[in-house]
């Protein structure tokens, strides 16, 4: 890869516990390999002033989102809604995120969780911002809401996208870039037999760091210097350039979150 190329980390939580004892170290990891645009989705209030210190200490290349991630829809969700809504009238963000619905773990809270999203969803539209969405075995869920509040002020990307070529194409009917990470290089994916069929306008690179770490990492600790694995995996897939996957998916990124 060209030395210049610049990667683009649509979606990496370099706030998290897990990085405590090589957090720099880790960051300049990705740094040395091209990866020097990182986008970091917001869980719940507990890891706004994590958040905060990272962007003072990365001011270049740290760009944080604002949001209530559906699996931390709990019974106090309304106080955290307003704990996004407070930071939101404070200061600037890149987007609103991670927000969406996920019946995985929990069915009991839905209901919550559908308000929840609609709630940010409005929040995105009034500040005329971007949404990242979270989607685990939910995808009815998710686009019924969508199609409810689909206009052209709603737009973002649908963040660690496993679906089918039919929901890919829906997402993207609803002004959604696909972000796209450690899935592709799994043997189960999926995704990569059919992700050829979608142009790369459509795409977006993340590593959702700590988790889904790449082959040959899987089951490990991810980290977002692995991004470099998911830009070889789609320069097959689209059989073009590395250095084009990351041009192109860099301006799509840019062409998102305005920065």
């Amino acid at each position: 890869m060209e030395t210049n190329t610049i990667i683009t980390d649509t979606h990496t939580h370099l706030y998290s516990e897990e990085f405590d004892q090589d957090r720099t170290e880790m960051i300049q990891r990705a740094i040395d390999v091209g990866v020097t645009r990182f986008f970091i989705p917001a869980i719940d209030s507990t890891c706004t002033k994590a958040m905060y210190e990272l962007e003072e200490n990365y001011p270049e290349n740290v760009f944080l989102m604002m949001g209530l991630h559906p699996t931390y829809v709990k019974e106090n969700y309304l106080e955290e809604l307003q704990h996004v809504e407070n930071e939101l009238h404070k200061r600037k963000f890149c987007a609103i995120g991670e927000i969406g619905i996920d019946l995985y773990w929990d069915k009991t809270h839905l209901q919550e969780q559908q308000i929840a999203f609609r709630t940010q969803i409005r929040l995105a539209k009034h500040y005329k911002l971007p949404i990242v969405i979270h989607c685990r075995e939910a995808f009815d869920e998710i686009f019924q809401i969508l199609e409810d509040e689909k206009s052209d002020e709603l737009f973002g990307i649908f963040h660690c996208f496993t679906g089918t070529y039919e929901q890919a194409l829906k997402a993207i009917s609803y002004n959604m870039k696909l972000g796209i990470g450690g899935v592709v290089t799994f043997k189960n994916g999926k995704i990569d037999q059919f992700l050829h069929q979608i142009e790369l306008k459509h795409i977006v690179l993340e590593t959702d760091s700590p988790y889904l770490a790449p082959i040959p990492f899987r089951g490990k600790r991810n980290e977002s210097c692995y991004l470099v694995n998911i830009v070889d995996k789609l320069a097959q897939i689209y059989n073009l350039s590395v250095n084009e996957i990351a041009r192109v998916t860099t301006l799509n990124s840019k062409a998102i979150f305005g920065i």
